[in-house]
């Protein structure tokens, strides 16, 4: 049930990561601006198709990859029906509002771990405001870290749709992570983002991501 959710996501996500992947044995490795911007239209199309569960999309290529830019991203939105539009964010270093996205939860840990990972909840201040989930997985090519594919996903979507897949059930379900913040429930008790330490409670964990399903 929660799995399927995520696959669901996953997919599209690992689809945009095997396009940068193209492009950059395209270019033989020395992958410029021009070679980013080439994974634009397929990316906006997924996001099209994606767009009843992730608000977000894209690829965020590591620092100094590319030979004419040393930061890129490539982040589109969709939130409604309205044309998506491109998350523009202050890559200059020297910049007060400078955006380190190298140093974002959601790029560091599949950048270390060669796996995908799962943020949030957090309140997105970059873009949309909302209480977002964020799933990356690292982009690899020919053993090297070439940056992460990703999607943002707004918790009440992700819980509409995981309710769906649950059906009516006796128990109250309460999904956690890693930091015991509430991802998910069926009970008035914990909201979204509060923090549950349900320790004695029957519990299931999950391989990916790094959750546990609790039953109360």
């Amino acid at each position: 049930m929660i799995e399927r959710v995520v696959e669901r996501v996953f997919r599209s996500v690992a689809a945009v990561r095997d396009d940068l992947v193209a492009g950059y044995r395209a270019a033989g490795g020395r992958m410029c601006d021009s070679d980013v911007t080439a994974v634009r239209e397929a990316l906006i199309a997924r996001l099209v198709r994606e767009r009843s569960v992730a608000v977000g999309m894209g690829v965020i290529v590591a620092p100094g990859l590319l030979v004419d830019r040393p930061l890129r991203m490539e982040w589109w939105q969709a939130d409604t029906e309205a044309a998506p539009v491109m998350l523009e964010v202050d890559l200059n270093p020297a910049s007060v509002g400078f955006y380190d996205y190298a140093a974002a939860e959601w790029f560091t840990v599949p950048r270390r771990t060669g796996r995908r990972h799962v943020v949030g909840p957090y309140v997105d201040v970059h873009g949309t405001d909302r209480y977002l989930l964020t799933l990356t997985l690292p982009v690899l090519a020919d053993g090297r870290f070439v940056g992460v594919a990703g999607a943002d996903v707004p918790v009440a979507r992700f819980e509409t749709l995981v309710l769906r897949e649950l059906g009516d059930l006796a128990a109250d379900v309460v999904v956690v992570n890693v930091e015991d913040r509430v991802v998910l429930s069926t009970s008035p008790r914990w909201l979204v983002g509060d923090r549950a330490v349900l320790t004695d409670a029957p519990c299931r964990a999950l391989d990916e991501p790094d959750w546990r399903v609790v039953v109360t």
